[in-house]
C-alpha cells in the first residue's frame, strides 16, 4: 500500500537526515483525522513536484514530526493536459474536479458556458472551493503536483486556449469521430473541453471547431458533465508515456 500523503509549504527544505515538523491544518489531520503514530511512514509533498519520504518520529496534539529518509523530484510531464470543464450544478462541478485530479489531469479552467446554469454569484469563493477540493485529491491520488485552477474563463478565453494548444478535442455526442482514434502528441499540450448539463450550444461548438479544435465521441453512451472529462482525460493518456 502507498504512504499517506501530506502537502508542505514549498519554502520548506526537504533535505535527507532533517526533520520536518507538519502542523496547521495538514498537522491536524494527520495526527486527529488519520491518527498516524510514531513509527509511520509518510509522504510529504510541496505540491510542485518534491517528494520526501519520512518516518514519523514524534506526534503532539495537533502536528508530528517526519525524519526526512529520502527525496525525490519528480519532473514535469512532457506533455500536459488541460481540461476546460464547465460550470455545472450542485456537487457535480466538485466531482468533476475531483475525478479530473486523480487520473491526472495538470490545469483545470472552469468555463462559463452558454448552457451552464450555475452563474457564481461569489466568484472567489467558488474558485476557492474548486481549489480545496483539488488539493485534497492530489492528496488521495499520491500526486507530487499540485494542478492549477486558473481563474474563471469566458468562451472567448477559451477559444484563445484552444489556439494556443497543440490538440484541442470537444467531447460532443454529435461527433462522428471517436476520441480512441485521435493522434495525441508526445510532447505539448493537450485542451480537453466539457461542456454544461444543458450540453454546448451549437454556436460554441461552431467557434471552436473553426478554431482548430476537433469534435469527438466517446462511444455509444452520453456521459454526465462529472465523469466525461475524467474518462476523455484517462484515454488521451493510456496512449502516452505517461501511463505506459
Amino acid at each position: 500500500m502507498s504512504n499517506p500523503v501530506f502537502l508542505i509549504d514549498p519554502a520548506i527544505a526537504l533535505v535527507v537526515g532533517s526533520t520536518v515538523r507538519l502542523d496547521g491544518d495538514e498537522g491536524r489531520h494527520a495526527a486527529v483525522v488519520r491518527r498516524i503514530t510514531v513509527g509511520e511512514v509518510v509522504d510529504l509533498c510541496d505540491g510542485q513536484g518534491s517528494r520526501a519520504t519520512g518516518t514519523v518520529s514524534t506526534v503532539g496534539k495537533d502536528w508530528l514530526e517526519v525524519h526526512v529518509d529520502a527525496v525525490t523530484i519528480e519532473q514535469q510531464p512532457a506533455l500536459t493536459i488541460t481540461a476546460v470543464q464547465a460550470l455545472a450544478k450542485g456537487d457535480r462541478a466538485e466531482l468533476a474536479v475531483e475525478m479530473l485530479t486523480e487520473v491526472g489531469v495538470d490545469v483545470i479552467v472552469p468555463w462559463r458556458a452558454e448552457h451552464s446554469v450555475v452563474k457564481w454569484d461569489n466568484t472567489e469563493k467558488a474558485l476557492e472551493k474548486w481549489r480545496r477540493t483539488v488539493r485534497e485529491a492530489t492528496k488521495q491520488s499520491r500526486r507530487a503536483y499540485i494542478p492549477q485552477v486558473t481563474d474563471m474563463h469566458s468562451t472567448e478565453q477559451v477559444l484563445e486556449a484552444i489556439g494556443q494548444a497543440d490538440l484541442a478535442v470537444i467531447l460532443h455526442e454529435s461527433a462522428t469521430s471517436p476520441l480512441a482514434q485521435v493522434t495525441v502528441p508526445a510532447t505539448g499540450n493537450v485542451l480537453i473541453v466539457i461542456g454544461p448539463e444543458g450540453g454546448i450550444s451549437p454556436l460554441e461548438l461552431q467557434a471552436f471547431a473553426q478554431e482548430g479544435a476537433k469534435v469527438v465521441r466517446m462511444g455509444a453512451s452520453v456521459m454526465r458533465t462529472s465523469t466525461a472529462g475524467a474518462v476523455a482525460a484517462g484515454v488521451i493518456l493510456s496512449r502516452t508515456s505517461r501511463w505506459n
